[in-house]
């Protein structure tokens, strides 16, 4: 039987660099750049492999789409789908586990040195006729630090986690990272970890960088509580899930110059609203969700939803999120 396979929101993973060649090889396949969700049934109406990234799949939708076999999640979390009614319903459903971690990494720190190094103030300073009209061969626009010697604290060392720890590591920064399953001092594919708890984490760090996925334990792992723990000459990096930090507690902190800066790329709410309290809060740095966005990571990305797809279709499906 050939498979009819639906996109429904391709523009989010290939804006057009890329080509989708590969599911045509395995199928009649429709491609939509975005779906609402108010259409997801009446496009996916005759699929057998549904393909999505952030369009929600639920048991209501399920429950409609008789034809459906297969979801591929084009990304490593999966909560946009329910999967206990995929399921219910005899559906397999499978993400991308590992495609963006050095881009995500390279974003990570790449968001790091801006705050330690100011890159940006130095160019508009440069730009707006500063340093033209000044005196000196030298023109300082703001704290500039090094990191070595500086402790990097990882939240969640997963593969992303630790690419981000190794670069630290060669920046010359102590690494420390908090586990539910380790403690003390440790070698990790070549990078020296010290386990510590989550609390002396936040206490010893003077960057602190989130890498663990989204649960019920570590939603808003980032509150009130915890940002008093934190140096005020420290730096919070969140390049994971927006809602592992709660957003007013540090927008608060910084109007309260609690803590020394924040970069995101992700928030609680994509896009977000115009009254989200970061997009006014001093000294956050917030990009819009692009970390993983590098052209390699998204080639990647769409071969490996292809693999995914063929593996099913041949029987012995891969990834697979759910237990049927």
């Amino acid at each position: 039987m050939t498979e009819r396979i639906v996109i429904l929101d391709a523009e989010t993973l290939n804006p057009g660099d890329l080509s989708w060649e590969s599911f045509h090889d395995l199928g009649e396949v429709t491609i939509h750049d975005r779906t609402p969700p108010p259409l997801v049934v009446e496009r996916s109406n005759d699929a057998t492999a549904v393909i999505t990234n952030k369009v929600p799949l639920d048991a209501n939708a399920m429950q409609q789409l008789p034809q459906l076999k297969y979801i591929g999640v084009t990304a490593t979390g999966f909560n946009i789908v329910d999967v206990d009614a995929a399921t219910a319903h005899d559906v397999t459903v499978s993400n991308v586990p590992v495609y963006g971690t050095d881009s995500v990494a390279q974003h990570t720190i790449a968001l790091v040195l801006e705050l330690a190094r100011g890159i940006r103030a130095h160019d508009a300073a440069v730009r707006h006729g500063y340093w033209t009209a000044g005196n000196n061969f030298c023109l300082p626009c703001g704290p500039i630090i090094e990191l070595s010697g500086r402790t990097l604290g990882i939240v969640g060392l997963g593969r992303i986690g630790l690419a981000v720890a190794r670069i630290g590591q060669a920046m010359g920064m102590q690494i420390i990272a908090s586990s539910r399953t380790s403690e003390g001092p440790e070698t990790v594919n070549d990078v020296n970890v010290k386990y510590v708890t989550v609390n002396d984490l936040f206490r010893k760090s003077d960057v602190i960088s989130l890498h663990c996925p989204l649960t019920t334990e570590t939603a808003e792992l980032v509150n009130a509580e915890r940002l008093d723990l934190m140096k005020p000459s420290a730096f919070l990096i969140n390049t994971s899930r927006g809602q592992l930090i709660d957003q007013m507690a540090l927008a608060e902190a910084l109007h309260q110059n609690r803590l020394a800066a924040a970069a995101v790329d992700v928030l609680e709410t994509e896009p977000p609203a115009r009254d989200n309290p970061l997009l006014n809060a001093p000294r956050c740095l917030i990009t819009p969700h692009v970390a993983w966005y590098a052209k390699e990571a998204r080639a990647r990305l769409l071969a490996m939803s292809a693999a995914n797809l063929s593996a099913f279709v041949d029987g012995d499906p891969q990834n697979v999120v759910n237990n049927k």
